[in-house]
């Protein structure tokens, strides 16, 4: 079961399914458990002191996406004001993380890899934006 086949079937949406912000939803779920897995990676690392903001950064950001993909999933109703803004959100978040990921990814690859999550669901939301007006 994904996203995408969950939300094709509620009644409000009829099969159309908004394929921007499902990717989003998807992407903001997949970069919250990679961003909350790289904080406990690098809270193990011994240099944990000189990872504090990237720490820092990857709850925010986890939290943020799993927010977002929460709201995201909701049908019923309309609230796109809230949607975007959470949407916007969620990519700076992501933006933020990922530069300072990327700042540490040449000696962790927890960090590579964040980044690259990080990188994939500030594309996504702002794809999806594009489709919330």
């Amino acid at each position: 079961m994904n996203v995408r086949q969950m939300i094709a079937t509620h009644p409000h949406v009829q099969g159309g399914t908004a394929d921007r912000l499902l990717r989003c939803i998807e992407a903001c779920y997949a970069c919250a458990q990679t961003c909350t897995s790289c904080a406990d990676a690098c809270l193990a690392e011994d240099m944990v002191e000189q990872l504090r903001q990237c720490i820092r950064l990857n709850l925010d950001c986890a939290d943020i996406c799993a927010a977002a993909g929460s709201i995201a999933t909701r049908r019923t109703g309309a609230n796109v004001a809230v949607i975007r803004a959470v949407v916007e959100a969620c990519a700076a978040a992501c933006e933020a993380c990922g530069q300072e990921c990327q700042k540490h990814a040449d000696m962790h690859e927890h960090c590579r890899l964040c980044a690259e999550a990080c990188a994939a669901c500030a594309q996504a939301c702002r794809d999806a934006l594009t489709d919330l007006r």
